[in-house]
């Protein structure tokens, strides 16, 4: 008989006070469980000797359960094995005896749960999240991370001793890892930052959480880009903030059009090097223009900079946070797009006023990050790996955008208009007026292809709907075959 792996046992709950015979409880309880699968066919079970002293019971009545669970057919001793459970169910064994716990019926009415949780349940599935096929949002090329340094990296940590990796960390993050960090964003990204600013978080919707409890009170208003991140709308609105969607243009979000909608508004998200999803980059006069309001109104400003990293035609463009001399900015990034989505490393650099407050935040909800992953990142950013990477993929995701870019115009040229194709892992394709986005996403869907919808990004109805296309995950082949796939996808025009 193919044994079962040793696993927990379950408690056995045993009632002196009963008229009921010690030993027949042992066997009901150890019959129920059989017969209701709680204790799996070939499941190992104690020994007479170990069940009593556990049960702090003589050994006689175990003995006497366990010589009728015997002869029933529920247990069987094998030599070498141990006692362990049948592997079939006595015939007459239809149903548990009346001491099992009865099963509680079925409501008719649903529980009540929060308004939160309502609205999260009432959200339209999003079919586009089910596979990882082409075109993907925000996945990145997997089979081209340096998988064996990494091993290497975790292997050479684990060889030391554990107890720094293993025990409660920092809540602001392993410093070595902090001080990497804050030495990479003051070279490449133009970000003013310490170490001590720094704080470790598991990605950039944790680092937007803290910031929505952190900065601002239920009911604030806060302009959001139009279109915009979903990951921002849900963090905010769970939060109660009140999102003023603010258009974005060519330049980026129209700070004008902001003042006239909320000019005291408490803050504003953006994603300025890189607008998420139409891929602007916001002029140096409009990034003035919003600092100089947040100043003005003592307002903050929560800067995401999820994949400036990737830019093709020019150098990366430096942070909003390096222009900012009046300490408004709250800076976010993240690792898990440029690495993995599995790693769940980001950063939230704080403003020096705020570090106390932010790390009194975090402890409240996850206490600190994953200290392993932590230790490994440094050395993978110190030892030049991380920058070796980053090169290489910038130089393999501009190849796949113009494949996309050319596959797209080759079979799709008259029905989509491509937007944001000059950095990043994804660009926009807007449908033909009138084609419902969410329509052809679910379709593409069926046919394996990932593609995300253009409405998800708005707060209010767009006038045209788009496809997301992520191509960073996305190969040559896979490129070819998807387009084909998802113009069977989109309707042809009438």
């Amino acid at each position: 008989m193919k044994r079962v792996p040793d696993s927990f046992f379950p408690p056995i709950a045993l009632d002196p006070s009963k008229k009921t015979p010690l030993y027949r409880q042992l066997f009901d309880w150890f019959r129920d469980a059989i017969v209701s699968g709680q204790l799996r066919p070939g499941q190992r079970v104690p020994s007479t000797r170990a069940l009593a002293a556990e049960l702090k019971l003589s050994r006689l009545p175990v003995l006497s359960a366990f010589e009728q669970l015997h002869a029933e057919g529920y247990l069987q001793t094998l030599v070498g094995s141990g006692t362990m459970v049948s592997q079939s169910v006595p015939d007459d064994a239809s149903k548990p005896t009346t001491s099992a716990r009865p099963v509680p019926a079925v409501r008719k009415s649903p529980r009540k749960i929060s308004r939160l949780a309502a609205g999260a349940l009432s959200a339209p599935p999003q079919l586009w999240l089910n596979s990882l096929g082409p075109f993907r949002s925000s996945l990145p090329a997997l089979d081209h991370f340096p998988i064996r340094i990494w091993s290497k990296l975790i292997a050479r940590h684990f060889s030391r001793p554990l107890r720094e990796l293993m025990a409660y960390g920092d809540p602001m993050g392993c410093l070595p890892f902090r001080e990497a960090i804050a030495e990479y964003l003051g070279a490449a990204r133009a970000v003013r930052c310490d170490p001590s600013q720094v704080m470790v978080v598991t990605g950039s919707q944790q680092g937007l959480q803290l910031c929505a409890k952190v900065l601002f009170n239920p009911g604030d208003p806060i302009w959001m880009e139009e279109p915009g991140y979903p990951g921002a709308h849900q963090a905010f609105t769970t939060a109660g903030l009140r999102l003023v969607p603010i258009p974005v243009d060519r330049e980026g979000l129209n700070v004008k059009t902001g003042l006239r909608r909320s000019r005291l508004a408490k803050g504003a998200y953006l994603t300025p090097s890189h607008q998420y999803p139409l891929g602007a980059t916001m002029t140096a006069a409009r990034r003035v223009e919003i600092l100089q309001w947040a100043s003005r109104t003592r307002s903050w400003i929560i800067e995401d900079d999820y994949d400036s990293e990737f830019r093709f035609e020019s150098r990366p463009i430096g942070a909003l946070q390096g222009l900012d001399t009046n300490s408004t900015v709250v800076y976010l990034g993240t690792f898990s797009k440029v690495l993995f989505p599995a790693l769940r490393v980001g950063y939230i650099v704080v403003p020096t006023d705020l570090v106390a407050a932010f790390s009194a935040v975090r402890e409240t909800a996850d206490i600190f990050s994953s200290t392993l992953y932590q230790a490994v990142l440094t050395e993978f950013i110190r030892e030049g790996h991380f920058a070796r990477h980053l090169r290489r993929m910038r130089t393999l995701y501009m190849k796949r955008r113009g494949e996309l870019v050319d596959a797209i115009r080759l079979q799709l040229g008259g029905t989509l208009e491509i937007v944001g194709e000059e950095a990043g892992m994804h660009l926009v394709a807007l449908l033909p007026p009138g084609v419902d986005d969410r329509e052809v996403a679910r379709l593409a869907a069926q046919n394996g292809i990932s593609a995300m919808p253009l409405s998800m990004c708005y707060l209010k109805k767009p006038a045209r709907g788009g496809l997301i296309l992520g191509y960073g995950g996305t190969d040559a082949k896979e490129i070819q075959d998807g387009i084909r796939r998802l113009k069977l996808s989109i309707p042809r025009p009438t």
